[in-house]
């Protein structure tokens, strides 16, 4: 068939509820009730079939309904009220507006390979993606002037099916963007507007689509187009699909496209955040485009970008970092570079720790070049922090570990999103609305305890009787598709307790979150999930990516265990986990259980979305759970250590799971007063919900993104580029003069106070040290000089040291030798060692070591 032309149908709304359509493409709607609760009045059982998208509820909805809801006053009221909510959120002053009037104006791009927003917009996998969504919702909140920048992908990532013996399937369904809250940008002709990027010497075109996150908008790119190769098209089909070769074709086109999406469209951002790796070469284009449009050097562009650029790592193993083969990335990008002029060898070093450029062996890493082009890196724990900056210290060789300039920003969740309506009208009546307008008010939370036990535990018993009806109907779902025998159907209905203590696990189905840890003592975990009188029941939900087969065994595992005629009715395991399935499950489930391998979480979130909902975490001591747990708002899995042992780590976390099942867990959760109410259990829900919940949320989390990234980022931005780039320039200048000339830096001599002969001093005394240094054509106030000073550990190094400034007393002997001196204060006993370090030191630096130089004495 030829020359076939398009046109698109929308839907016949009548003018009264054409109001609907700019909702529905808003999806503000996704985090506040009374809008969700809208488009679920239309037609509560098409609601459902179309999975909560109100798009393509608008476009199948009986036209007769509509006509009826036109005409129904409390259905327009209704509306109204919505539209009048909408319009206050858009329109009203913000937390940004009121802390950063000088950055009014400027904008932060934020890219990343997935978002997780909402289940009628499948282009998310995990725990990265709902983060970003959150990140996304909670910036929109804030009010930051933020655009998310990512892939649409056509087939999302997959869908979950499970054979009869539990081996797992994976769907890929073919998505209509169309029927989707999503619009597609054009440009000023009314054309879809475009973009190309060069991908080994084929032009990639890709179309842009736009989705409405509150007052923030998201930007993804769609390279299926008839105009690209077949495959090229594919590019954007699967998130985490294909091999290596597809993994850096798709991240080309997030990073120098995503790029370039932007400045088609106009938007110019003073700061980019790299959500992970995935995007890191947007910072080569970022620089390209400064060369190109303003006429800078490589270098002078370099320090600027990396002035402005921002990194987070989320992987606390250097086997979940993407890293790829030399040669694919000379196929893929050496015109590229060659263009710019950056020089060929230089770049790949930009992703490699090792300093040697002939080293050959080691592959080019996506998380070193963001590091390496990032001012301002983060983890996402404070656990995490510590693990980074272990797992990327030789990228600053000489640098000790723990001051490797890698941070740590706690990951949160966008509460709203994840509260129950049940609970949230439980909040309103007893807290008011500002749980919901500054979720970080600690105060707020603590009116907590001013809810009554009985209507608090009836508001969980709701949700949890939800939970048990959703997974009972999914559950027959699942038996219907497979082809299982009607009595087998009809045994789901009796699948569950609603007043059984219930546990959720659900996540990403990866060997290091040890889904069958629970299983390791199938006589002790029979007793608990047998005993008439005291029911305990196991929800599990998750995926095994397409590629891991050990993943893939441990679900087919747990599937054969749970299908055992004595865990039948006590374990259930849901298909096709996602963000509506979580939501049911956080919302209702009485237990989180968590028990990665650690130190291999870097934070996890999904137990951050239970406490709001009454939801107790029982979790190992790693990723955020040591910054929460305080002994008296949930449990802790172990006592924290770790073993080299993999099998012996095994057996004690087990152990420390059905101890704390059997002694504490299950007797106080039956232990009931006479009123039937778990008062002691009551009172931890309510110690979880007020403790973790106004800390561990994305409005605080974006609010510290906020001042300690990207605000001092815009400012470096502004500092750097006003004047024609003058600043820039400046310290691009004195960068190459320091680095050319550090070789003649060098510490000639370290004296400590003579008077000190047994080298032993007293709490609250001062040692002075003075140190002569040498520092050619450098001049003193352009290094800062330091006494590096801690604790000595068995080795005789000096452990978790701090810096103590040395101030310049003036020349010594010869024209380029000066004497510094300083004070190190001891305020602990013990052994203790101290050395002397210089370092360049300019006003626009990000950070001390952002020029990688260093000299110790």
């Amino acid at each position: 068939m030829k020359n076939v032309r398009g046109f698109t149908v929308i839907p016949a709304l009548p003018e009264a509820l054409k109001p609907l359509r700019e909702l529905a493409y808003n999806l503000w709607w996704s985090w506040n009730p009374d809008a969700y609760q809208l488009f679920r009045r239309l037609d509560i059982d098409l609601w459902e079939e179309v999975y909560h998208n109100p798009v393509s509820l608008l476009g199948r909805v009986d036209q007769r309904r509509l006509e009826q809801a036109a005409g129904d006053a409390g259905y327009m009221a209704h509306l109204n009220s919505v539209l009048m909510s909408l319009h206050d959120y858009m329109t009203g002053q913000t937390w940004f507006d009121e802390h950063y009037i000088d950055l009014k104006g400027q904008s932060i791009a934020y890219f990343s390979a997935e978002f997780g927003l909402h289940e009628c917009l499948p282009i998310y996998s995990g725990g990265l993606g709902i983060l970003a969504g959150d990140h996304l919702k909670s910036a929109s909140d804030l009010g930051v002037p933020l655009a998310g920048v990512g892939l649409f992908y056509r087939q999302g990532y997959f869908t979950q099916r499970l054979s009869s013996d539990g081996w797992q399937i994976e769907e890929y369904p073919y998505h209509d963007f169309h029927q989707m809250p999503v619009t597609m940008v054009k440009d000023a002709q009314g054309n879809p507007l475009r973009i190309t990027v060069d991908i080994a010497g084929s032009s990639v075109a890709a179309q842009i689509w736009k989705v409405q996150v509150g007052r923030v908008n998201l930007f993804l790119l769609d390279t299926d187009l008839p105009g690209n190769r077949s495959e090229d098209r594919q590019i954007t089909y699967r998130l985490y699909g294909g091999d290596q070769d597809m993994r850096i074709r798709q991240e080309i086109v997030l990073g120098i496209g995503g790029v370039r999406a932007l400045e088609a469209m106009g938007i110019r951002p003073a700061v980019c955040h790299m959500n992970e790796g995935h995007s890191a070469f947007l910072s080569m284009e970022r620089i390209r485009l400064v060369m190109e449009r303003d006429h800078l050097s490589y270098d002078e562009a370099a320090e600027v970008i990396r002035a402005s650029n921002v990194f987070t790592t989320h992987t606390p193993v250097p086997a979940g970092i993407d890293t790829f083969p030399l040669d694919m990335v000379r196929k893929y990008l050496e015109k590229y570079v060659n263009n710019m002029g950056c020089g060929w060898d230089r770049f790949l070093n930009l992703g490699r720790q090792s300093q040697n450029p002939r080293d050959q062996a080691e592959p080019f890493c996506m998380a070193v070049l963001a590091l390496k082009l990032a001012g301002c890196s983060n983890g996402v724990s404070k656990r995490h922090g510590r693990v980074s900056r272990e797992m990327f210290h030789k990228v600053w060789p000489g640098v000790p570990v723990n001051e490797v300039p890698i941070i740590s920003i706690t990951n949160g969740v966008h509460t709203k999103t994840w509260l129950s309506q049940d609970m949230a009208e439980l909040f309103d009546r007893y807290m008011g609305p500002q749980w919901a307008d500054n979720p970080v008010d600690r105060d707020v939370w603590a009116r907590v305890w001013d809810i009554p036990d009985g209507e608090f535990w009836r508001t969980h018993e709701r949700r949890k009787e939800r939970l048990v009806a959703f997974v009972r109907r999914r559950l027959r779902e699942q038996l219907r598709r497979r082809g299982a025998p009607p009595a087998e159907i009809k045994a789901a209905d009796e699948v569950l307790d609603p007043d059984a203590l219930t546990i959720g696990f659900s996540r990403r189905f990866a060997p290091y979150k040890r889904g069958t840890l629970m299983f390791r003592n199938l006589e002790r975990l029979g007793k608990l999930l047998t005993n008439p009188h005291r029911v305990v029941q196991v929800i599990y939900a998750g995926k095994a990516h397409p590629n891991d087969t050990l993943g893939k065994e441990i679900i087919k595992q747990l599937i054969q265990w749970a299908n055992r005629p004595e865990f039948r009715r006590r374990i259930v395991f849901l298909e096709d986990y996602d963000i509506n399935v979580a939501r049911y499950l956080v919302q209702g489930v009485d237990v989180w259980l968590n028990n990665p391998l650690p130190p291999h979480e870097a934070s996890g979130t999904s137990g951050m979305k239970c406490p709001p909902n009454g939801g107790i975490n029982l979790s190992v001591l790693d990723g955020w759970w040591p910054e929460a747990y305080d002994g008296e708002n949930g449990w802790a899995v172990g006592d924290g250590r770790i073993y080299s042992d993999i099998e012996y780590q095994d057996h004690i976390d087990s152990e420390s799971i059905y101890d704390l099942l059997e002694k504490e867990i299950v007797p106080m959760y039956y232990d009931r007063g006479p009123d039937g109410l778990p008062r002691r259990w009551i009172q931890l829900q309510k110690g979880s919900m007020s403790t973790i919940t106004p800390v561990f949320n994305t409005n605080r989390m974006v609010a510290e993104y906020t001042e300690q990234l990207y605000a001092p980022a815009v400012r470096r931005w502004l500092l750097l580029t006003t004047e024609n780039y003058q600043r820039g320039k400046e310290f691009t200048s004195w960068t190459k003069h320091v680095c050319q000339d550090w070789g003649q830096v060098q510490v000639l001599t370290i004296q400590a106070d003579e008077e000190i002969n047994a080298k032993e001093l007293s709490v609250g005394d001062e040692l002075m040290v003075r140190a002569n240094v040498r520092l050619g054509s450098i001049k003193p106030q352009e290094v800062r000089v330091e006494i590096y000073t801690g604790r000595l550990d068995l080795d005789g190094e000096i452990s978790d040291g701090c810096a103590v400034p040395m101030q310049c007393a003036g020349q010594a002997d010869g024209d380029s030798t000066f004497t510094f001196q300083g004070r190190i204060p001891c305020q602990q006993a013990g052994p203790h060692g101290y050395a002397v370090r210089v370092v360049p030191c300019h006003p626009h630096q990000c950070h001390p070591y952002a020029s990688g130089l260093i000299r110790w004495g």
